[in-house]
């Protein structure tokens, strides 16, 4: 194969990366919504639950870096959390600008119940891959997206 030839081959094969990632991410993103959807949560609002759940009370302005959601849409989701008596707010008595998401009791007892259900429905998914795998896995997609960000 000639220099022009394996240029388009590697270029291929990059574009075949974005798709088959593309459509494994939708595959993946499509079973845990349905586990998630039995717990009459979104998946945003699992996501924000289990950060707090599993890290401890939270700066609100900073869920939205930690869960990959829009800054936009926090309020939003700690309110609707707030509504279901699943989390509170709590001001910081060193800085008031800063207001904390913690859990609450019912909270916690919510995912003491279906957080080990969860964690069983996500080796189920990933079930097609060994622990080696994964772990290669992880690292090669850790190094193409710290590539891609640093574009």
């Amino acid at each position: 194969m000639d220099e022009k030839g394996r240029k388009h081959y590697e270029e291929d094969l990059s574009l075949k990366v974005f798709v088959v990632l593309s459509r494994a991410l939708q595959s993946i993103k499509k079973r845990v919504e349905e586990d998630i959807k039995c717990l009459g949560l979104n998946p945003t609002e699992f996501s924000v639950l289990e950060l707090i759940y599993s890290k401890g009370d939270q700066p609100i302005q900073k869920i939205g870096e930690k869960v990959l959601i829009a800054s936009s849409s926090i309020t939003y989701v700690v309110d609707k959390l707030e509504k279901k008596k699943l989390i509170e707010r709590k001001p910081c008595p060193k800085d008031r600008r800063i207001t904390f998401a913690a859990i609450t009791e019912a909270g916690t007892e919510l995912m003491n119940d279906v957080f080990p259900k969860h964690r069983e429905a996500m080796q189920e998914i990933c079930g097609g891959l060994d622990v080696k795998e994964k772990e290669v896995l992880i690292e090669q997609l850790k190094k193409l997206g710290h590539h891609a960000q640093s574009l």
